[in-house]
């Protein structure tokens, strides 16, 4: 059963999408969204400073965050969503120890694409696929992914 769902959200053109998907998921099963953002400090940010509480830079970036996510969030009215969780560090791992902390039963995450070098060190969302001990959803974006017509040469399906 589906009672707990992280939905993880970048601020990137697709997370209204992801979070559609996530949300509907979660209407059906009557289940809880825990909207979730990784943060990264830029690397030419100087690493002494992230400690610092001098530095208003890390605070300044949560509270974007949170709010940017609440933003999109306040569209779901219906829907059960707790208060938008961020953390700081690698996303995939981030995602990974916010599942954890959550007992998610559902992570929903958006899928970029496969590029350069991802096809080197991975995806966020092939990370997460990989590594989680949970079930996950990689929502693709249907504009950016061209599908070949069934039964083509070019389909999976085409050798049926």
């Amino acid at each position: 059963m589906i009672r707990r769902i992280l939905v993880a959200l970048d601020g990137s053109t697709r997370s209204p999408g992801v979070l559609r998907a996530a949300a509907e998921i979660a209407e059906r099963f009557g289940a809880t969204l825990y909207p979730f953002r990784a943060i990264s400090v830029p690397p030419e940010f100087p690493p002494g400073a992230v400690s610092s509480h001098a530095d208003p830079l890390l605070a300044l970036m949560t509270d974007e965050a949170v709010a940017a996510t609440l933003g999109l969030t306040k569209a779901l009215a219906n829907a059960d969503v707790h208060a938008p969780m961020v953390k700081v560090g690698q996303s995939w791992r981030m995602i990974l120890e916010a599942s954890e902390e959550l007992d998610v039963d559902l992570i929903v995450v958006g899928s970029h694409g496969y590029h350069g070098l991802d096809r080197v060190l991975g995806t966020t969302a092939g990370k997460v696929a990989n590594v989680a001990r949970r079930n996950v959803l990689v929502v693709h974006d249907r504009e950016e992914s061209p599908r070949a017509p069934h039964g083509s040469a070019t389909s999976p399906a085409g050798d049926r």
